[in-house]
């Protein structure tokens, strides 16, 4: 297997060209899915496992659930400003930097997957609420330089939990744990 197949287990993201009932189901069901997936993906795994890089040179499984818990409040936010505000331009982060902070060492990833069963618990119920027209609202990125519709969002985080879910998945599987 290769470094690509290892980083992108699920290959990578590929950008919905047009809203669709179907891609927002599917969005939402996966993101609605991550927090019971990562329950079964680290079920059983000890201190040294937590530990070890999903691919060399990568983040550990512990960096890895703990980002997934800092990204997805990330986009939660952005939904909510997106929501009450029109085209807001989002906060960006260092996802690297933010990675190496203490609290990713120092804290259990169970707080994390715990704060995640909450935080996709509400974000679901936000995007179920949503009317039709309001997949269209956006927010805009700085960094990227990218106006973003929630629609194209919500996509994007469903290929985000599938492909940080893999790529733990992946390593039980090569660890044979």
């Amino acid at each position: 297997m290769s470094l690509e197949q290892w980083t992108y287990p699920i290959g990578r993201e590929e950008k919905s060209e047009k809203f669709s009932e179907e891609l927002i189901s599917n969005s939402i069901s996966a993101i609605q899915a991550l927090p019971g997936w990562l329950d079964v993906v680290i079920q059983n795994l000890d201190e040294h496992q937590l530990n070890t890089s999903y691919r060399p040179g990568g983040w550990t499984i512990i960096q890895v659930i703990h980002h997934l818990a800092d990204s997805h409040m990330n986009a939660y936010i952005r939904l909510k400003l997106a929501l009450t505000e029109d085209n807001p331009v989002i906060k960006p982060y260092d996802e690297k930097l933010w990675a190496e902070l203490p609290d990713v060492k120092l804290v259990p990833v169970n707080v994390s997957i715990t704060l995640l069963h909450a935080l996709h618990i509400r974000w679901v119920q936000t995007l179920l609420s949503l009317e039709p027209s309001e997949w269209e609202r956006s927010y805009y990125h700085p960094q990227s330089k990218e106006t973003m519709t929630l629609w194209e969002m919500t996509a994007k985080y469903a290929w985000h939990s599938r492909h940080h879910m893999e790529q733990i998945r992946g390593l039980r599987d090569r660890m044979d744990w």
